[in-house]
């Protein structure tokens, strides 16, 4: 592994910074914190003339071609930014499961779309138990005269109000084990029997949403690759987004005269630190698809989500009162951090994978 950036890689992270510093100001931040799209059409074009929406996927489908190491350099940028939207639920959950799961003729529409900006998506895993391993899915998928009808509930579903699809995870049948009988399909925005309601959340940059499958009837095209066998390219799909961590050194240099300000300050950032290069390596091992890629992903997630909660609140303690006030920016980066906490499972949650997966 090369633990040094490319040309093209700093070229894109500078890049990155300029535009989110002109284009994703604090205003802009917290105006869209007030609105139920969290995004305006305008910035959502500019995200796709950049080619970011189609940064990972494939030339053939409409995107740029990229590894996971260069949208991970982006991604810390949109953190930095605090950026709202639903990008991680449009270009990772959805779109990434598409590209993984999905028919050349369904990759070809859906992607493409994506990659332009002429559609959102969104992954529907997780169910009001929130657990992201197999045996948590009981929304069903009865298949009969050539359709499937969808019934059950999904909860903290990222961005579900504006996705124009919605890859949903439904059981077709059961199994000995819980992998087995999984099987994906794409139900479009506006299906009769299917509702989607916003959550009250703590961050408000991006939106988590209730969606109710009522008897939702697609078609056997909706299906999303093979029938009974979604677990596969769904675990690769998690692996490969539970590395992402939105990291930002809340502190350009040590504040203070003090020493034990100083000695915090030096902790956060060790701690963000730290949290780069378990993330960076984790993209490099999806990259390069080696064995260990998902037990990077999980190390990675474990301490990116306490590295961000601790620099977050330690944050907050050296600015003191002003810290927990509207007008600073510091709030923002406090509640993503906790409600990042629980996304594709908590730190415990892939400690203990990380135990399984070295068979401890």
């Amino acid at each position: 592994m090369d633990f040094g950036f490319s040309q093209e890689q700093e070229l894109l992270r500078a890049t990155a910074r300029k535009f989110l510093e002109n284009e994703c100001t604090s205003e802009f931040v917290r105006a869209r914190m007030a609105e139920p799209a969290g995004v305006t059409d305008e910035f959502w074009a500019k995200l796709a003339e950049q080619g970011w929406l189609g940064l990972i996927y494939p030339e053939e489908f409409g995107g740029t071609g990229l590894g996971f190491v260069d949208l991970t350099v982006l991604m810390e940028e949109m953190g930095r930014a605090v950026m709202p939207g639903p990008f991680f639920a449009t270009v990772l959950q959805g779109g990434l499961t598409i590209l993984e799961a999905g028919s050349a003729a369904q990759k070809k529409e859906w992607l493409g779309k994506i990659s332009a900006g002429e559609a959102k998506a969104t992954l529907a895993f997780t169910e009001p138990n929130a657990r992201w391993d197999a045996a948590a899915v009981t929304v069903t998928a009865r298949e009969a005269g050539g359709t499937f009808t969808l019934s059950g509930t999904k909860l903290f579903v990222l961005d579900a109000h504006l996705a124009d699809v919605l890859v949903v995870v439904a059981r077709t049948r059961e199994g000995k084990r819980p992998e087995e009988g999984l099987s994906l399909f794409l139900v479009p925005k506006g299906a009769k029997g299917l509702d989607v309601k916003l959550l009250p959340t703590m961050d408000q940059t991006r939106k988590l949403c209730e969606v109710t499958f009522a008897d939702v009837v697609v078609g056997a095209d909706a299906l999303l690759g093979v029938k009974d066998g979604a677990w596969a390219p769904l675990a690769r799909v998690l692996d490969m987004t539970t590395e992402y961590a939105k990291i930002r050194v809340a502190f350009g240099k040590p504040i203070g005269s003090y020493q034990g300000v100083k000695h915090k300050a030096a902790d956060m950032l060790v701690e963000i630190e730290n949290a780069k290069s378990l993330t960076y390596y984790a993209a490099w091992a999806v990259d390069e698809n080696v064995p260990e890629a998902p037990l990077a992903a999980s190390m990675a997630k474990a301490y990116a989500s306490d590295a961000y909660r601790k620099a977050a609140g330690a944050g907050i303690q050296l600015h003191g009162g002003i810290g927990f006030t509207w007008e600073h920016d510091l709030h923002l980066y406090f509640k993503r951090a906790k409600s990042s906490e629980f996304t594709f499972g908590d730190a415990t949650w892939h400690r203990e994978r990380v135990a399984q997966l070295i068979n401890l």
